[in-house]
């Protein structure tokens, strides 16, 4: 059954379709995998402002840890919660969605669901970057379609 995008964006549905199978055929730890891509893909659009990022660091790590069994869920989940605190501290639009996206990502290892909707606020972000550009959101996409097809490869 196909997710529902959760955030209000501009988009190129036949590719989020696509992304969205093969999202339904990939185990959890394959899925974060692929999210901490798109989110470390997307972060560098966090820096139109200053903001700490020792949080989404550590997200990134205790998510990882998790992906090998040395983390758990609970830790997963509050560190997805400190990186959307560091995201709410943003004032531009931009950084605050690529930091959610970071949030997201670390919050697949609590559950699946957050890996589609980090690739929806990877996409925010390229809109908000590059408004009316629907080639440029067409290539995040593609970009994060051809991500998730490696990832499977190596299965």
């Amino acid at each position: 059954m196909a997710t529902k995008t959760k955030i209000k964006i501009v988009d190129n549905s036949n590719l989020r379709i696509e992304i969205d199978d093969l999202y339904e055929q990939t185990g959890k730890v394959d899925l974060a995998k692929w999210a901490i891509k798109c989110a470390k893909h997307i972060l560098p659009f966090s820096d139109t402002e200053k903001h700490d990022k020792t949080s989404i660091e550590n997200g990134f790590k205790i998510n990882e840890l998790w992906q090998l069994g040395n983390a758990s869920v609970h830790e997963v989940r509050q560190a997805g919660f400190k990186i959307h605190e560091v995201a709410r501290q943003c004032k531009s639009e931009i950084a605050k969605n690529a930091i959610r996206t970071a949030g997201q990502a670390v919050g697949v290892g609590h559950m699946r669901e957050h890996a589609m909707v980090c690739s929806d606020y990877a996409i925010k972000t390229i809109q908000l970057a590059f408004p009316d550009n629907i080639d440029k959101i067409t290539e995040e996409r593609q970009w994060q379609l051809n991500e998730l097809k490696q990832i499977l490869k190596k299965q």
